[in-house]
């Protein structure tokens, strides 16, 4: 799915007005019957009283007209506009006039300077004073109004955008901290970075119909992965396939004591369908290894307790180095002549991205299309520290396209960005999966992805999708988020690939 910046969806908006055709009227119309189907499914109870805030322009305009439809099911609702600039919109207006016959509506008017309003008998409250067009901080006595807000025990659910958030760029100021916030047609870029999980609460988004052309026809350099395109990517196996067909993987990986980093991205890489596994670690690892990944083979290094040296590489189809490496000077040293003979795309992780963190002059070696794969302080020992989520996204996306790598960047979202500056933020996974291990198991699908053919777009795409539903089919009536760990996602590989080919599985959405 694409995201477009604020001024884009505007544009969809006026393409849609004048292609569909249908009037701007209706539109918001449109939108507010959307924001209510959702509404009335997630707060079925009624009796609920809810306060809606309105600004003057056309997210007040469809705070009016979802003020309207709540009371035509059944729910008290009361209306406070806040008189903010010096004319309403043509469409807030319309609204407003549709509102009087529906005498239940209670509706107040805020001037600048007045006193807040108070709202303490209200279970909810609905915010559409600023929409996405927001252009500067909001301050002073309207600043002090959201924070006045924000301070009321009540859920407060945001339309399409928190007051006060900034869609595309960083957030200064005060805003609105939604509990909820729906979103017309897509999520906004804003929505996908952790700064703004305060801001923006829970939240989803729901078509409302804009025209099909303008998707098609518009680029954007942002996208959200869905599961329909994620399952585009998976390939089919026939009947006379063979191992060899599904490639040979190697994981370099496990020091003394960081043996099981080694295991799980093992284990992973079988499970998601190489052909051939081997595993390369040092002699300390090897009967832990025998014993708890039979079906791989073991590489045993020369040294007892660090990788040290490989030479053989041309009988592997893909490496993924890093998890549980160590950063031993020897293991610094094997890893530096590794990426000079190397001449394939490979995945980079853990104590690996550490020891080039550690040796910048290495990222002229890493092979081209390599997907590399840090945590956020790993991305800063990388690549330096950022003021926020935007200067880091654009940070990632020029590392990207100055090395010819892809950087999966690994968090609630995770960003897959690639050598053409895209970005792909993934839409699958839950907190349960910050727990050691979970990237050792992401190094070993990623790695057996490339391993059967997959390219480097395509393996860091289905296998970012991949992991992170892994997790989510995980959690049950006996794993929690809190008692999730790696070896359960594993586990739930092969019905995370299930799930993804529609056959029959026990994890419902």
């Amino acid at each position: 799915m694409k995201v477009f910046s604020a001024s884009q969806i505007r544009e969809w908006d006026n393409y849609t007005i004048q292609n569909e055709p249908i009037s701007s009227l209706d539109l918001m119309e449109r939108a507010s019957q959307t924001f209510v189907k959702w509404f009335v499914e997630k707060f079925p109870n009624n009796s609920k009283r809810i306060s809606i805030f309105c600004g003057q322009g056309n997210n007040g305009g469809d705070g009016l007209a979802i003020g309207r439809i709540l009371q035509e099911h059944f729910y008290e609702v009361e209306i406070f506009i806040c008189k903010i600039g010096k004319s309403p919109s043509s469409d807030f207006s319309k609204n407003l006039k549709r509102l009087p016959k529906f005498q239940n509506i209670k509706i107040h008017e805020i001037k600048k300077n007045d006193d807040f309003p108070k709202v303490e008998n209200h279970e909810i409250l609905i915010d559409a004073i600023f929409g996405s067009g927001l252009n500067r901080p909001v301050e002073g006595y309207w600043g002090k109004l959201l924070e006045h807000l924000n301070q009321q025990n009540q859920t407060i659910i945001s339309v399409d955008i928190p007051s006060g958030v900034f869609a595309d760029q960083p957030t200064e100021g005060v805003s609105i901290q939604a509990d909820y916030t729906f979103s017309f047609q897509a999520p906004k870029l804003a929505f996908l970075f952790p700064e703004n999980e305060n801001r923006v609460g829970e939240w989803s988004f729901d078509s409302i119909v804009l025209h099909p052309n303008f998707l098609e026809k518009t680029e954007t350099d942002f996208f959200y992965l869905e599961k329909k395109y994620a399952e585009g990517l998976l390939k089919g196996r026939k009947k006379y396939a063979h191992k060899g067909t599904f490639g040979h993987a190697l994981i370099i990986a496990g020091s003394y004591g960081k043996v099981g980093a080694a295991i799980l991205a093992t284990k992973a890489a079988l499970r998601t369908g190489a052909g051939l596994v081997s595993i390369h670690a040092p002699k300390c690892a090897y009967e832990i290894l025998q014993i708890s990944a039979p079906e791989a083979m073991v590489s045993i290094d020369e040294h007892d307790l660090f990788f040290s040296r490989i030479n053989d590489l041309d009988k592997y189809k893909s490496v993924g180095i890093g998890p549980g490496l160590g950063t031993d000077s020897i293991t610094a040293e094997a890893l530096n002549i590794f990426l000079e003979k190397i001449n394939m795309p490979i995945v980079i992780d853990a104590d690996a991205l550490n020891l080039i963190a550690e040796n910048k002059k290495w990222f002229e070696l890493i092979s081209p299309n390599s997907i590399l794969t840090p945590h956020p302080k790993e991305f800063e020992r990388l690549f330096g520290k950022t003021k926020n989520n935007f200067e880091r996204n654009d940070l990632q996306r020029n590392f990207s396209k100055k090395y010819n790598v892809y950087i999966v960047l690994k968090g609630a979202h995770t960003c897959i960005s690639t050598p053409e500056g895209k970005c792909y933020f993934n839409s699958t996974g839950n907190p349960g999966m910050a727990t050691g291990g979970s990237g050792d198991v992401l190094t070993g699908i990623l790695t057996s992805l490339l391993s059967q053919g997959y390219n480097s777009l395509e393996t860091s795409i289905l296998g970012v999708y991949l992991h992170g539903l892994t997790g989510d089919i995980a959690l049950s009536d006996t794993v929690s988020q809190e008692s999730l760990i790696a070896s359960d996602l594993i586990e739930n590989i092969g019905k995370a690939f299930n799930e993804m080919r529609q056959k029959k599985s026990r994890y419902k959405k």
